[in-house]
């Protein structure tokens, strides 16, 4: 393998992040703890810097290192949906972190480590560097999921997140080794070329296929491999869990398009048949069990579970549709959840975090721009028109269609009509109720500029989504011609 200039040049953006990272741990034990705000200021500047370092790649197609990391506009579009959660993640962390004590500067380093095995997994040309951006991914989630070592709540999700994941990673791992033993090597485009071959050995690469499938199952939370979300996504800081929900699911559905419909696409229908059973399972789960939930958090863990259900539905057929559908369905659904999460976290009572779906009752009367700024969240993850959740659930069950499975989008909009249930619940607590107890709304400037951001964006994806469609068409054409 070269190390030539191009190589370095072309992976700069995780080399300033990965650089940062490391000065933020320097930087920590020389800031006094009244000036931890810095820290913050100088991870969003560190992104920042990584993103237009980002944009200037924005090439047409560009293999480093042999292959084995790609630098293309559809790589780029997911490490700049990444980069956007974290900035936002990063307004939402002040003061919650000092409100939580856990503002120390192990968290941005984390932010910035996470974000780079992201942008490995997102660019990965090969099984074993996708491998290693996983691991480098989610090494960083399961410490940031136990920041608040005095919750047991915390330490205990924490230690599931680990058991789970590594259980998850054991079985990616052996879906790599059975995919090399048949196939000989372990790029991507190698086991395309491979998997084409009419006399390929279909046993063992479609075992392969199988143990894979589960791996990234986990990653975006699809039943039944959803075990772990419920209960890591309740203990988790709240802040933790929005990014955990939002950027990991994201760069997990950028590297299951690059395998899935690049090395596999010959053998579609030989896994089509698994994407629809997760789909539906998913979609099941995850409405119908948040139907029952009280606490705020386990709400939104289960919705994701069933969002990742309507976003499988795209993965069916590989043409423009499907992956202009899945691609602005990542984009809306980073904005709206993020948000989301970002109002959870501002609500307390009795000093505590404002977790239970009680606290919401009467919201409207007590602090009506955030009701407001909630509702608009819950409408568009309900897919009510104009906000930006209806335009993604539209794109996708279009592209179904268009697939030929239409009885797949009469059942996704089946279940989309029951989620809107608990939804619009949420909203006719803050709105039709009498508040029952005094809740505090607790916000930052630079909280209130990533709500106005999530907000903003997902009534602007709704109303006027045209710059953003032309944005990931442009992404994809590389992808598929």
């Amino acid at each position: 393998m070269s190390f030539s200039l191009v190589n370095i040049l072309g992976t700069m953006p995780e080399i300033y992040l990965t650089f940062f990272g490391c000065v933020i741990l320097i930087l920590d034990t020389m800031i006094p703890n009244e000036k931890r705000s810095w820290l913050a200021y100088f991870t969003i500047a560190s992104l920042i810097f990584a993103m237009i370092a980002s944009y200037g790649l924005n090439g047409k197609g560009l293999p480093l290192y042999q292959g084995l990391y790609i630098i293309d506009p559809f790589s780029n579009f997911f490490k700049m949906i990444i980069y956007v959660a974290a900035i936002i993640t990063i307004l939402f962390s002040l003061p919650y972190l000092d409100r939580e004590d856990i503002h120390i500067g192990e968290y941005y380093a984390f932010i910035l480590f996470s974000t780079v095995g992201m942008m490995v997994m997102v660019s990965a040309g090969d099984l074993i560097t996708l491998f290693l951006g996983i691991e480098l991914m989610s090494l960083c989630f399961y410490v940031m999921v136990g920041l608040k070592r005095g919750s047991h709540r915390s330490v205990e999700a924490s230690f599931k997140y680990f058991l789970l994941g590594a259980f998850s990673a054991a079985i990616f791992l052996f879906g790599i080794s059975f995919l090399y033993g048949a196939t000989g090597t372990e790029t991507i485009s190698g086991i395309a070329a491979f998997v084409a071959n009419p006399g390929s050995l279909k046993p063992m690469v479609l075992l392969g296929i199988v143990l894979t499938l589960v791996g990234f199952a986990f990653k975006i939370s699809a039943a039944p491999f959803h075990m772990w979300t419920p209960d890591v996504y309740e203990g988790a800081p709240t802040v933790v869990t929005g990014f955990m929900a939002t950027a990991s699911k994201i760069a997990a559905f950028g590297v299951f398009l690059r395998v899935f419909w690049v090395s596999f696409s010959a053998d579609k229908m030989d896994w089509n048949l698994l994407i629809i059973i997760l789909s539906i399972l998913s979609m099941l789960v995850g409405n119908l069990v948040a139907l029952r939930q009280t606490n705020i958090k386990r709400m939104l863990a289960y919705s994701s579970i069933g969002h990742a259900g309507y976003a499988s539905m795209a993965l069916l057929q590989p043409n423009r549709e499907s992956l202009f559908a899945l691609m602005f369905y990542v984009f809306v659904y980073m904005f709206m959840t993020l948000g989301a999460f970002g109002i959870v976290l501002m609500l307390r009572k009795s000093g505590e975090e404002g977790e239970e779906i009680s606290d919401f009752v009467g919201l409207y009367k007590r602090h009506p721009i955030a009701a407001f700024t909630m509702l608009v969240f819950m409408f568009s993850l309900a897919g009510i028109p104009p906000f930006g959740g209806f335009l993604a659930k539209f794109y996708i069950f279009f592209a179904v269609i268009h697939a030929g499975y239409a009885w797949l989008a009469v059942v996704g909009i089946i279940f989309a009509a029951i989620g809107a249930f608990y939804y619009l619940r949420l909203v006719m607590l803050m709105y039709m109720k009498d508040p029952e107890a005094s809740v505090e709304f607790t916000s930052s400037s630079m909280g209130r500029i990533g709500l106005l951001l999530t907000a903003g964006m997902t009534v602007f994806l709704g109303v006027y989504p045209t710059p953003f469609v032309e944005y990931i068409k442009s992404s994809l054409a590389i992808f598929i011609p």
